[in-house]
């Protein structure tokens, strides 16, 4: 597979919550999500954790304005002094303002602290959510290892309230891609599908892991089954196109390919398919 398309593979291998995103800080990451082709109202932090707001998970980020730190500060002393009854209600614009200025990894820690304090069900689900997308961006393999572990954490304790929160489950699956234990996250998946046969979430992540192993006959009927249901899904479509054509099946392929152009506007996924497009003529 050549890079620009190993490129697009390994955005959407860190698929955040939000279905097929494709971060764009996840750039400098592909390589390592594809593994081995060739993946009172004092809060209660530890002392030994540290506090992740003057770092960030997305490297060469723009250092915070001014106007931007002010409210920070503000923001953050609001959530400090709250008391634990309001202590939601200042967390939320803290977790919106470190997303909107892309310190995922703070958001996460914050939302996070909040889950801890209080372990309510929507809580620890918005922590396991934010420290899955923290995860999709890092680019340190040390960090992304901590905050895979963080989301599995906070997933599996909104689970153990939940069983039924697929969408989680199938998100702390893609963090045991390039970990020790692959073979989890592929169970976990298959038990997605046991509960919902056609859990888009589920079935486009167990195509993008056959994909990586090159058993493109899977990713094909797994791609081919979002699109059954869901004849609209644009990444599904174009990874299905990817698959036919490194199984070389170039008259599909080019016909499924056409149908990406006529729909698509993401420039990488545009120029994925011109490479493809080259490479069968």
């Amino acid at each position: 597979m050549n890079k620009s398309i190993l490129l697009v593979i390994g955005l959407a291998a860190t698929l955040t919550v939000g279905l097929y995103s494709l971060p764009k800080g996840v750039v400098q990451n592909a390589d390592k999500q594809l593994g081995n082709q060739t993946s009172g109202g004092r809060t209660t932090t530890q002392s030994n954790e540290k506090q992740p707001e003057q770092t960030s998970s997305v490297e060469h980020n723009a250092p915070l304005t001014v106007g931007q730190q002010k409210k920070r500060s503000a923001l953050l002393t609001a959530f400090v002094n709250s008391g634990e009854a309001e202590k939601a209600k200042t967390a939320g614009p803290l977790i919106d303002f470190f997303r909107s200025v892309s310190r995922f990894d703070s958001a996460a820690y914050y939302a996070g602290q909040l889950a801890t304090n209080q372990p309510s069900e929507p809580n620890l689900l918005r922590a396991g959510d934010l420290y899955f997308e923290a995860y999709g961006f890092a680019v340190d393999d040390k960090k992304s290892t901590d905050l895979g572990q963080k989301t599995r954490d906070f997933y599996q304790k909104a689970l153990d309230k939940n069983p039924n929160l697929l969408l989680a489950k199938a998100n702390m699956a893609m963090t045991y891609v390039s970990t020790q234990t692959p073979m989890q996250g592929i169970m976990l998946l298959r038990e997605v599908l046991q509960q919902d046969p056609t859990n888009e979430v589920a079935l486009f992540n167990l195509g993008l892991l056959s994909m990586r192993s090159n058993q493109y006959d899977r990713a094909i009927e797994r791609f081919r089954q979002i699109l059954a249901v869901n004849p609209n899904s644009r990444k599904a479509r174009f990874y299905l196109g990817v698959s036919l054509v490194e199984k070389g099946e170039k008259a599909e392929a080019k016909e499924v390919l056409a149908e990406v152009k006529a729909t698509e506007k993401d420039p990488q996924i545009l120029a994925a398919v011109k490479e493809l497009e080259e490479r069968m003529k």
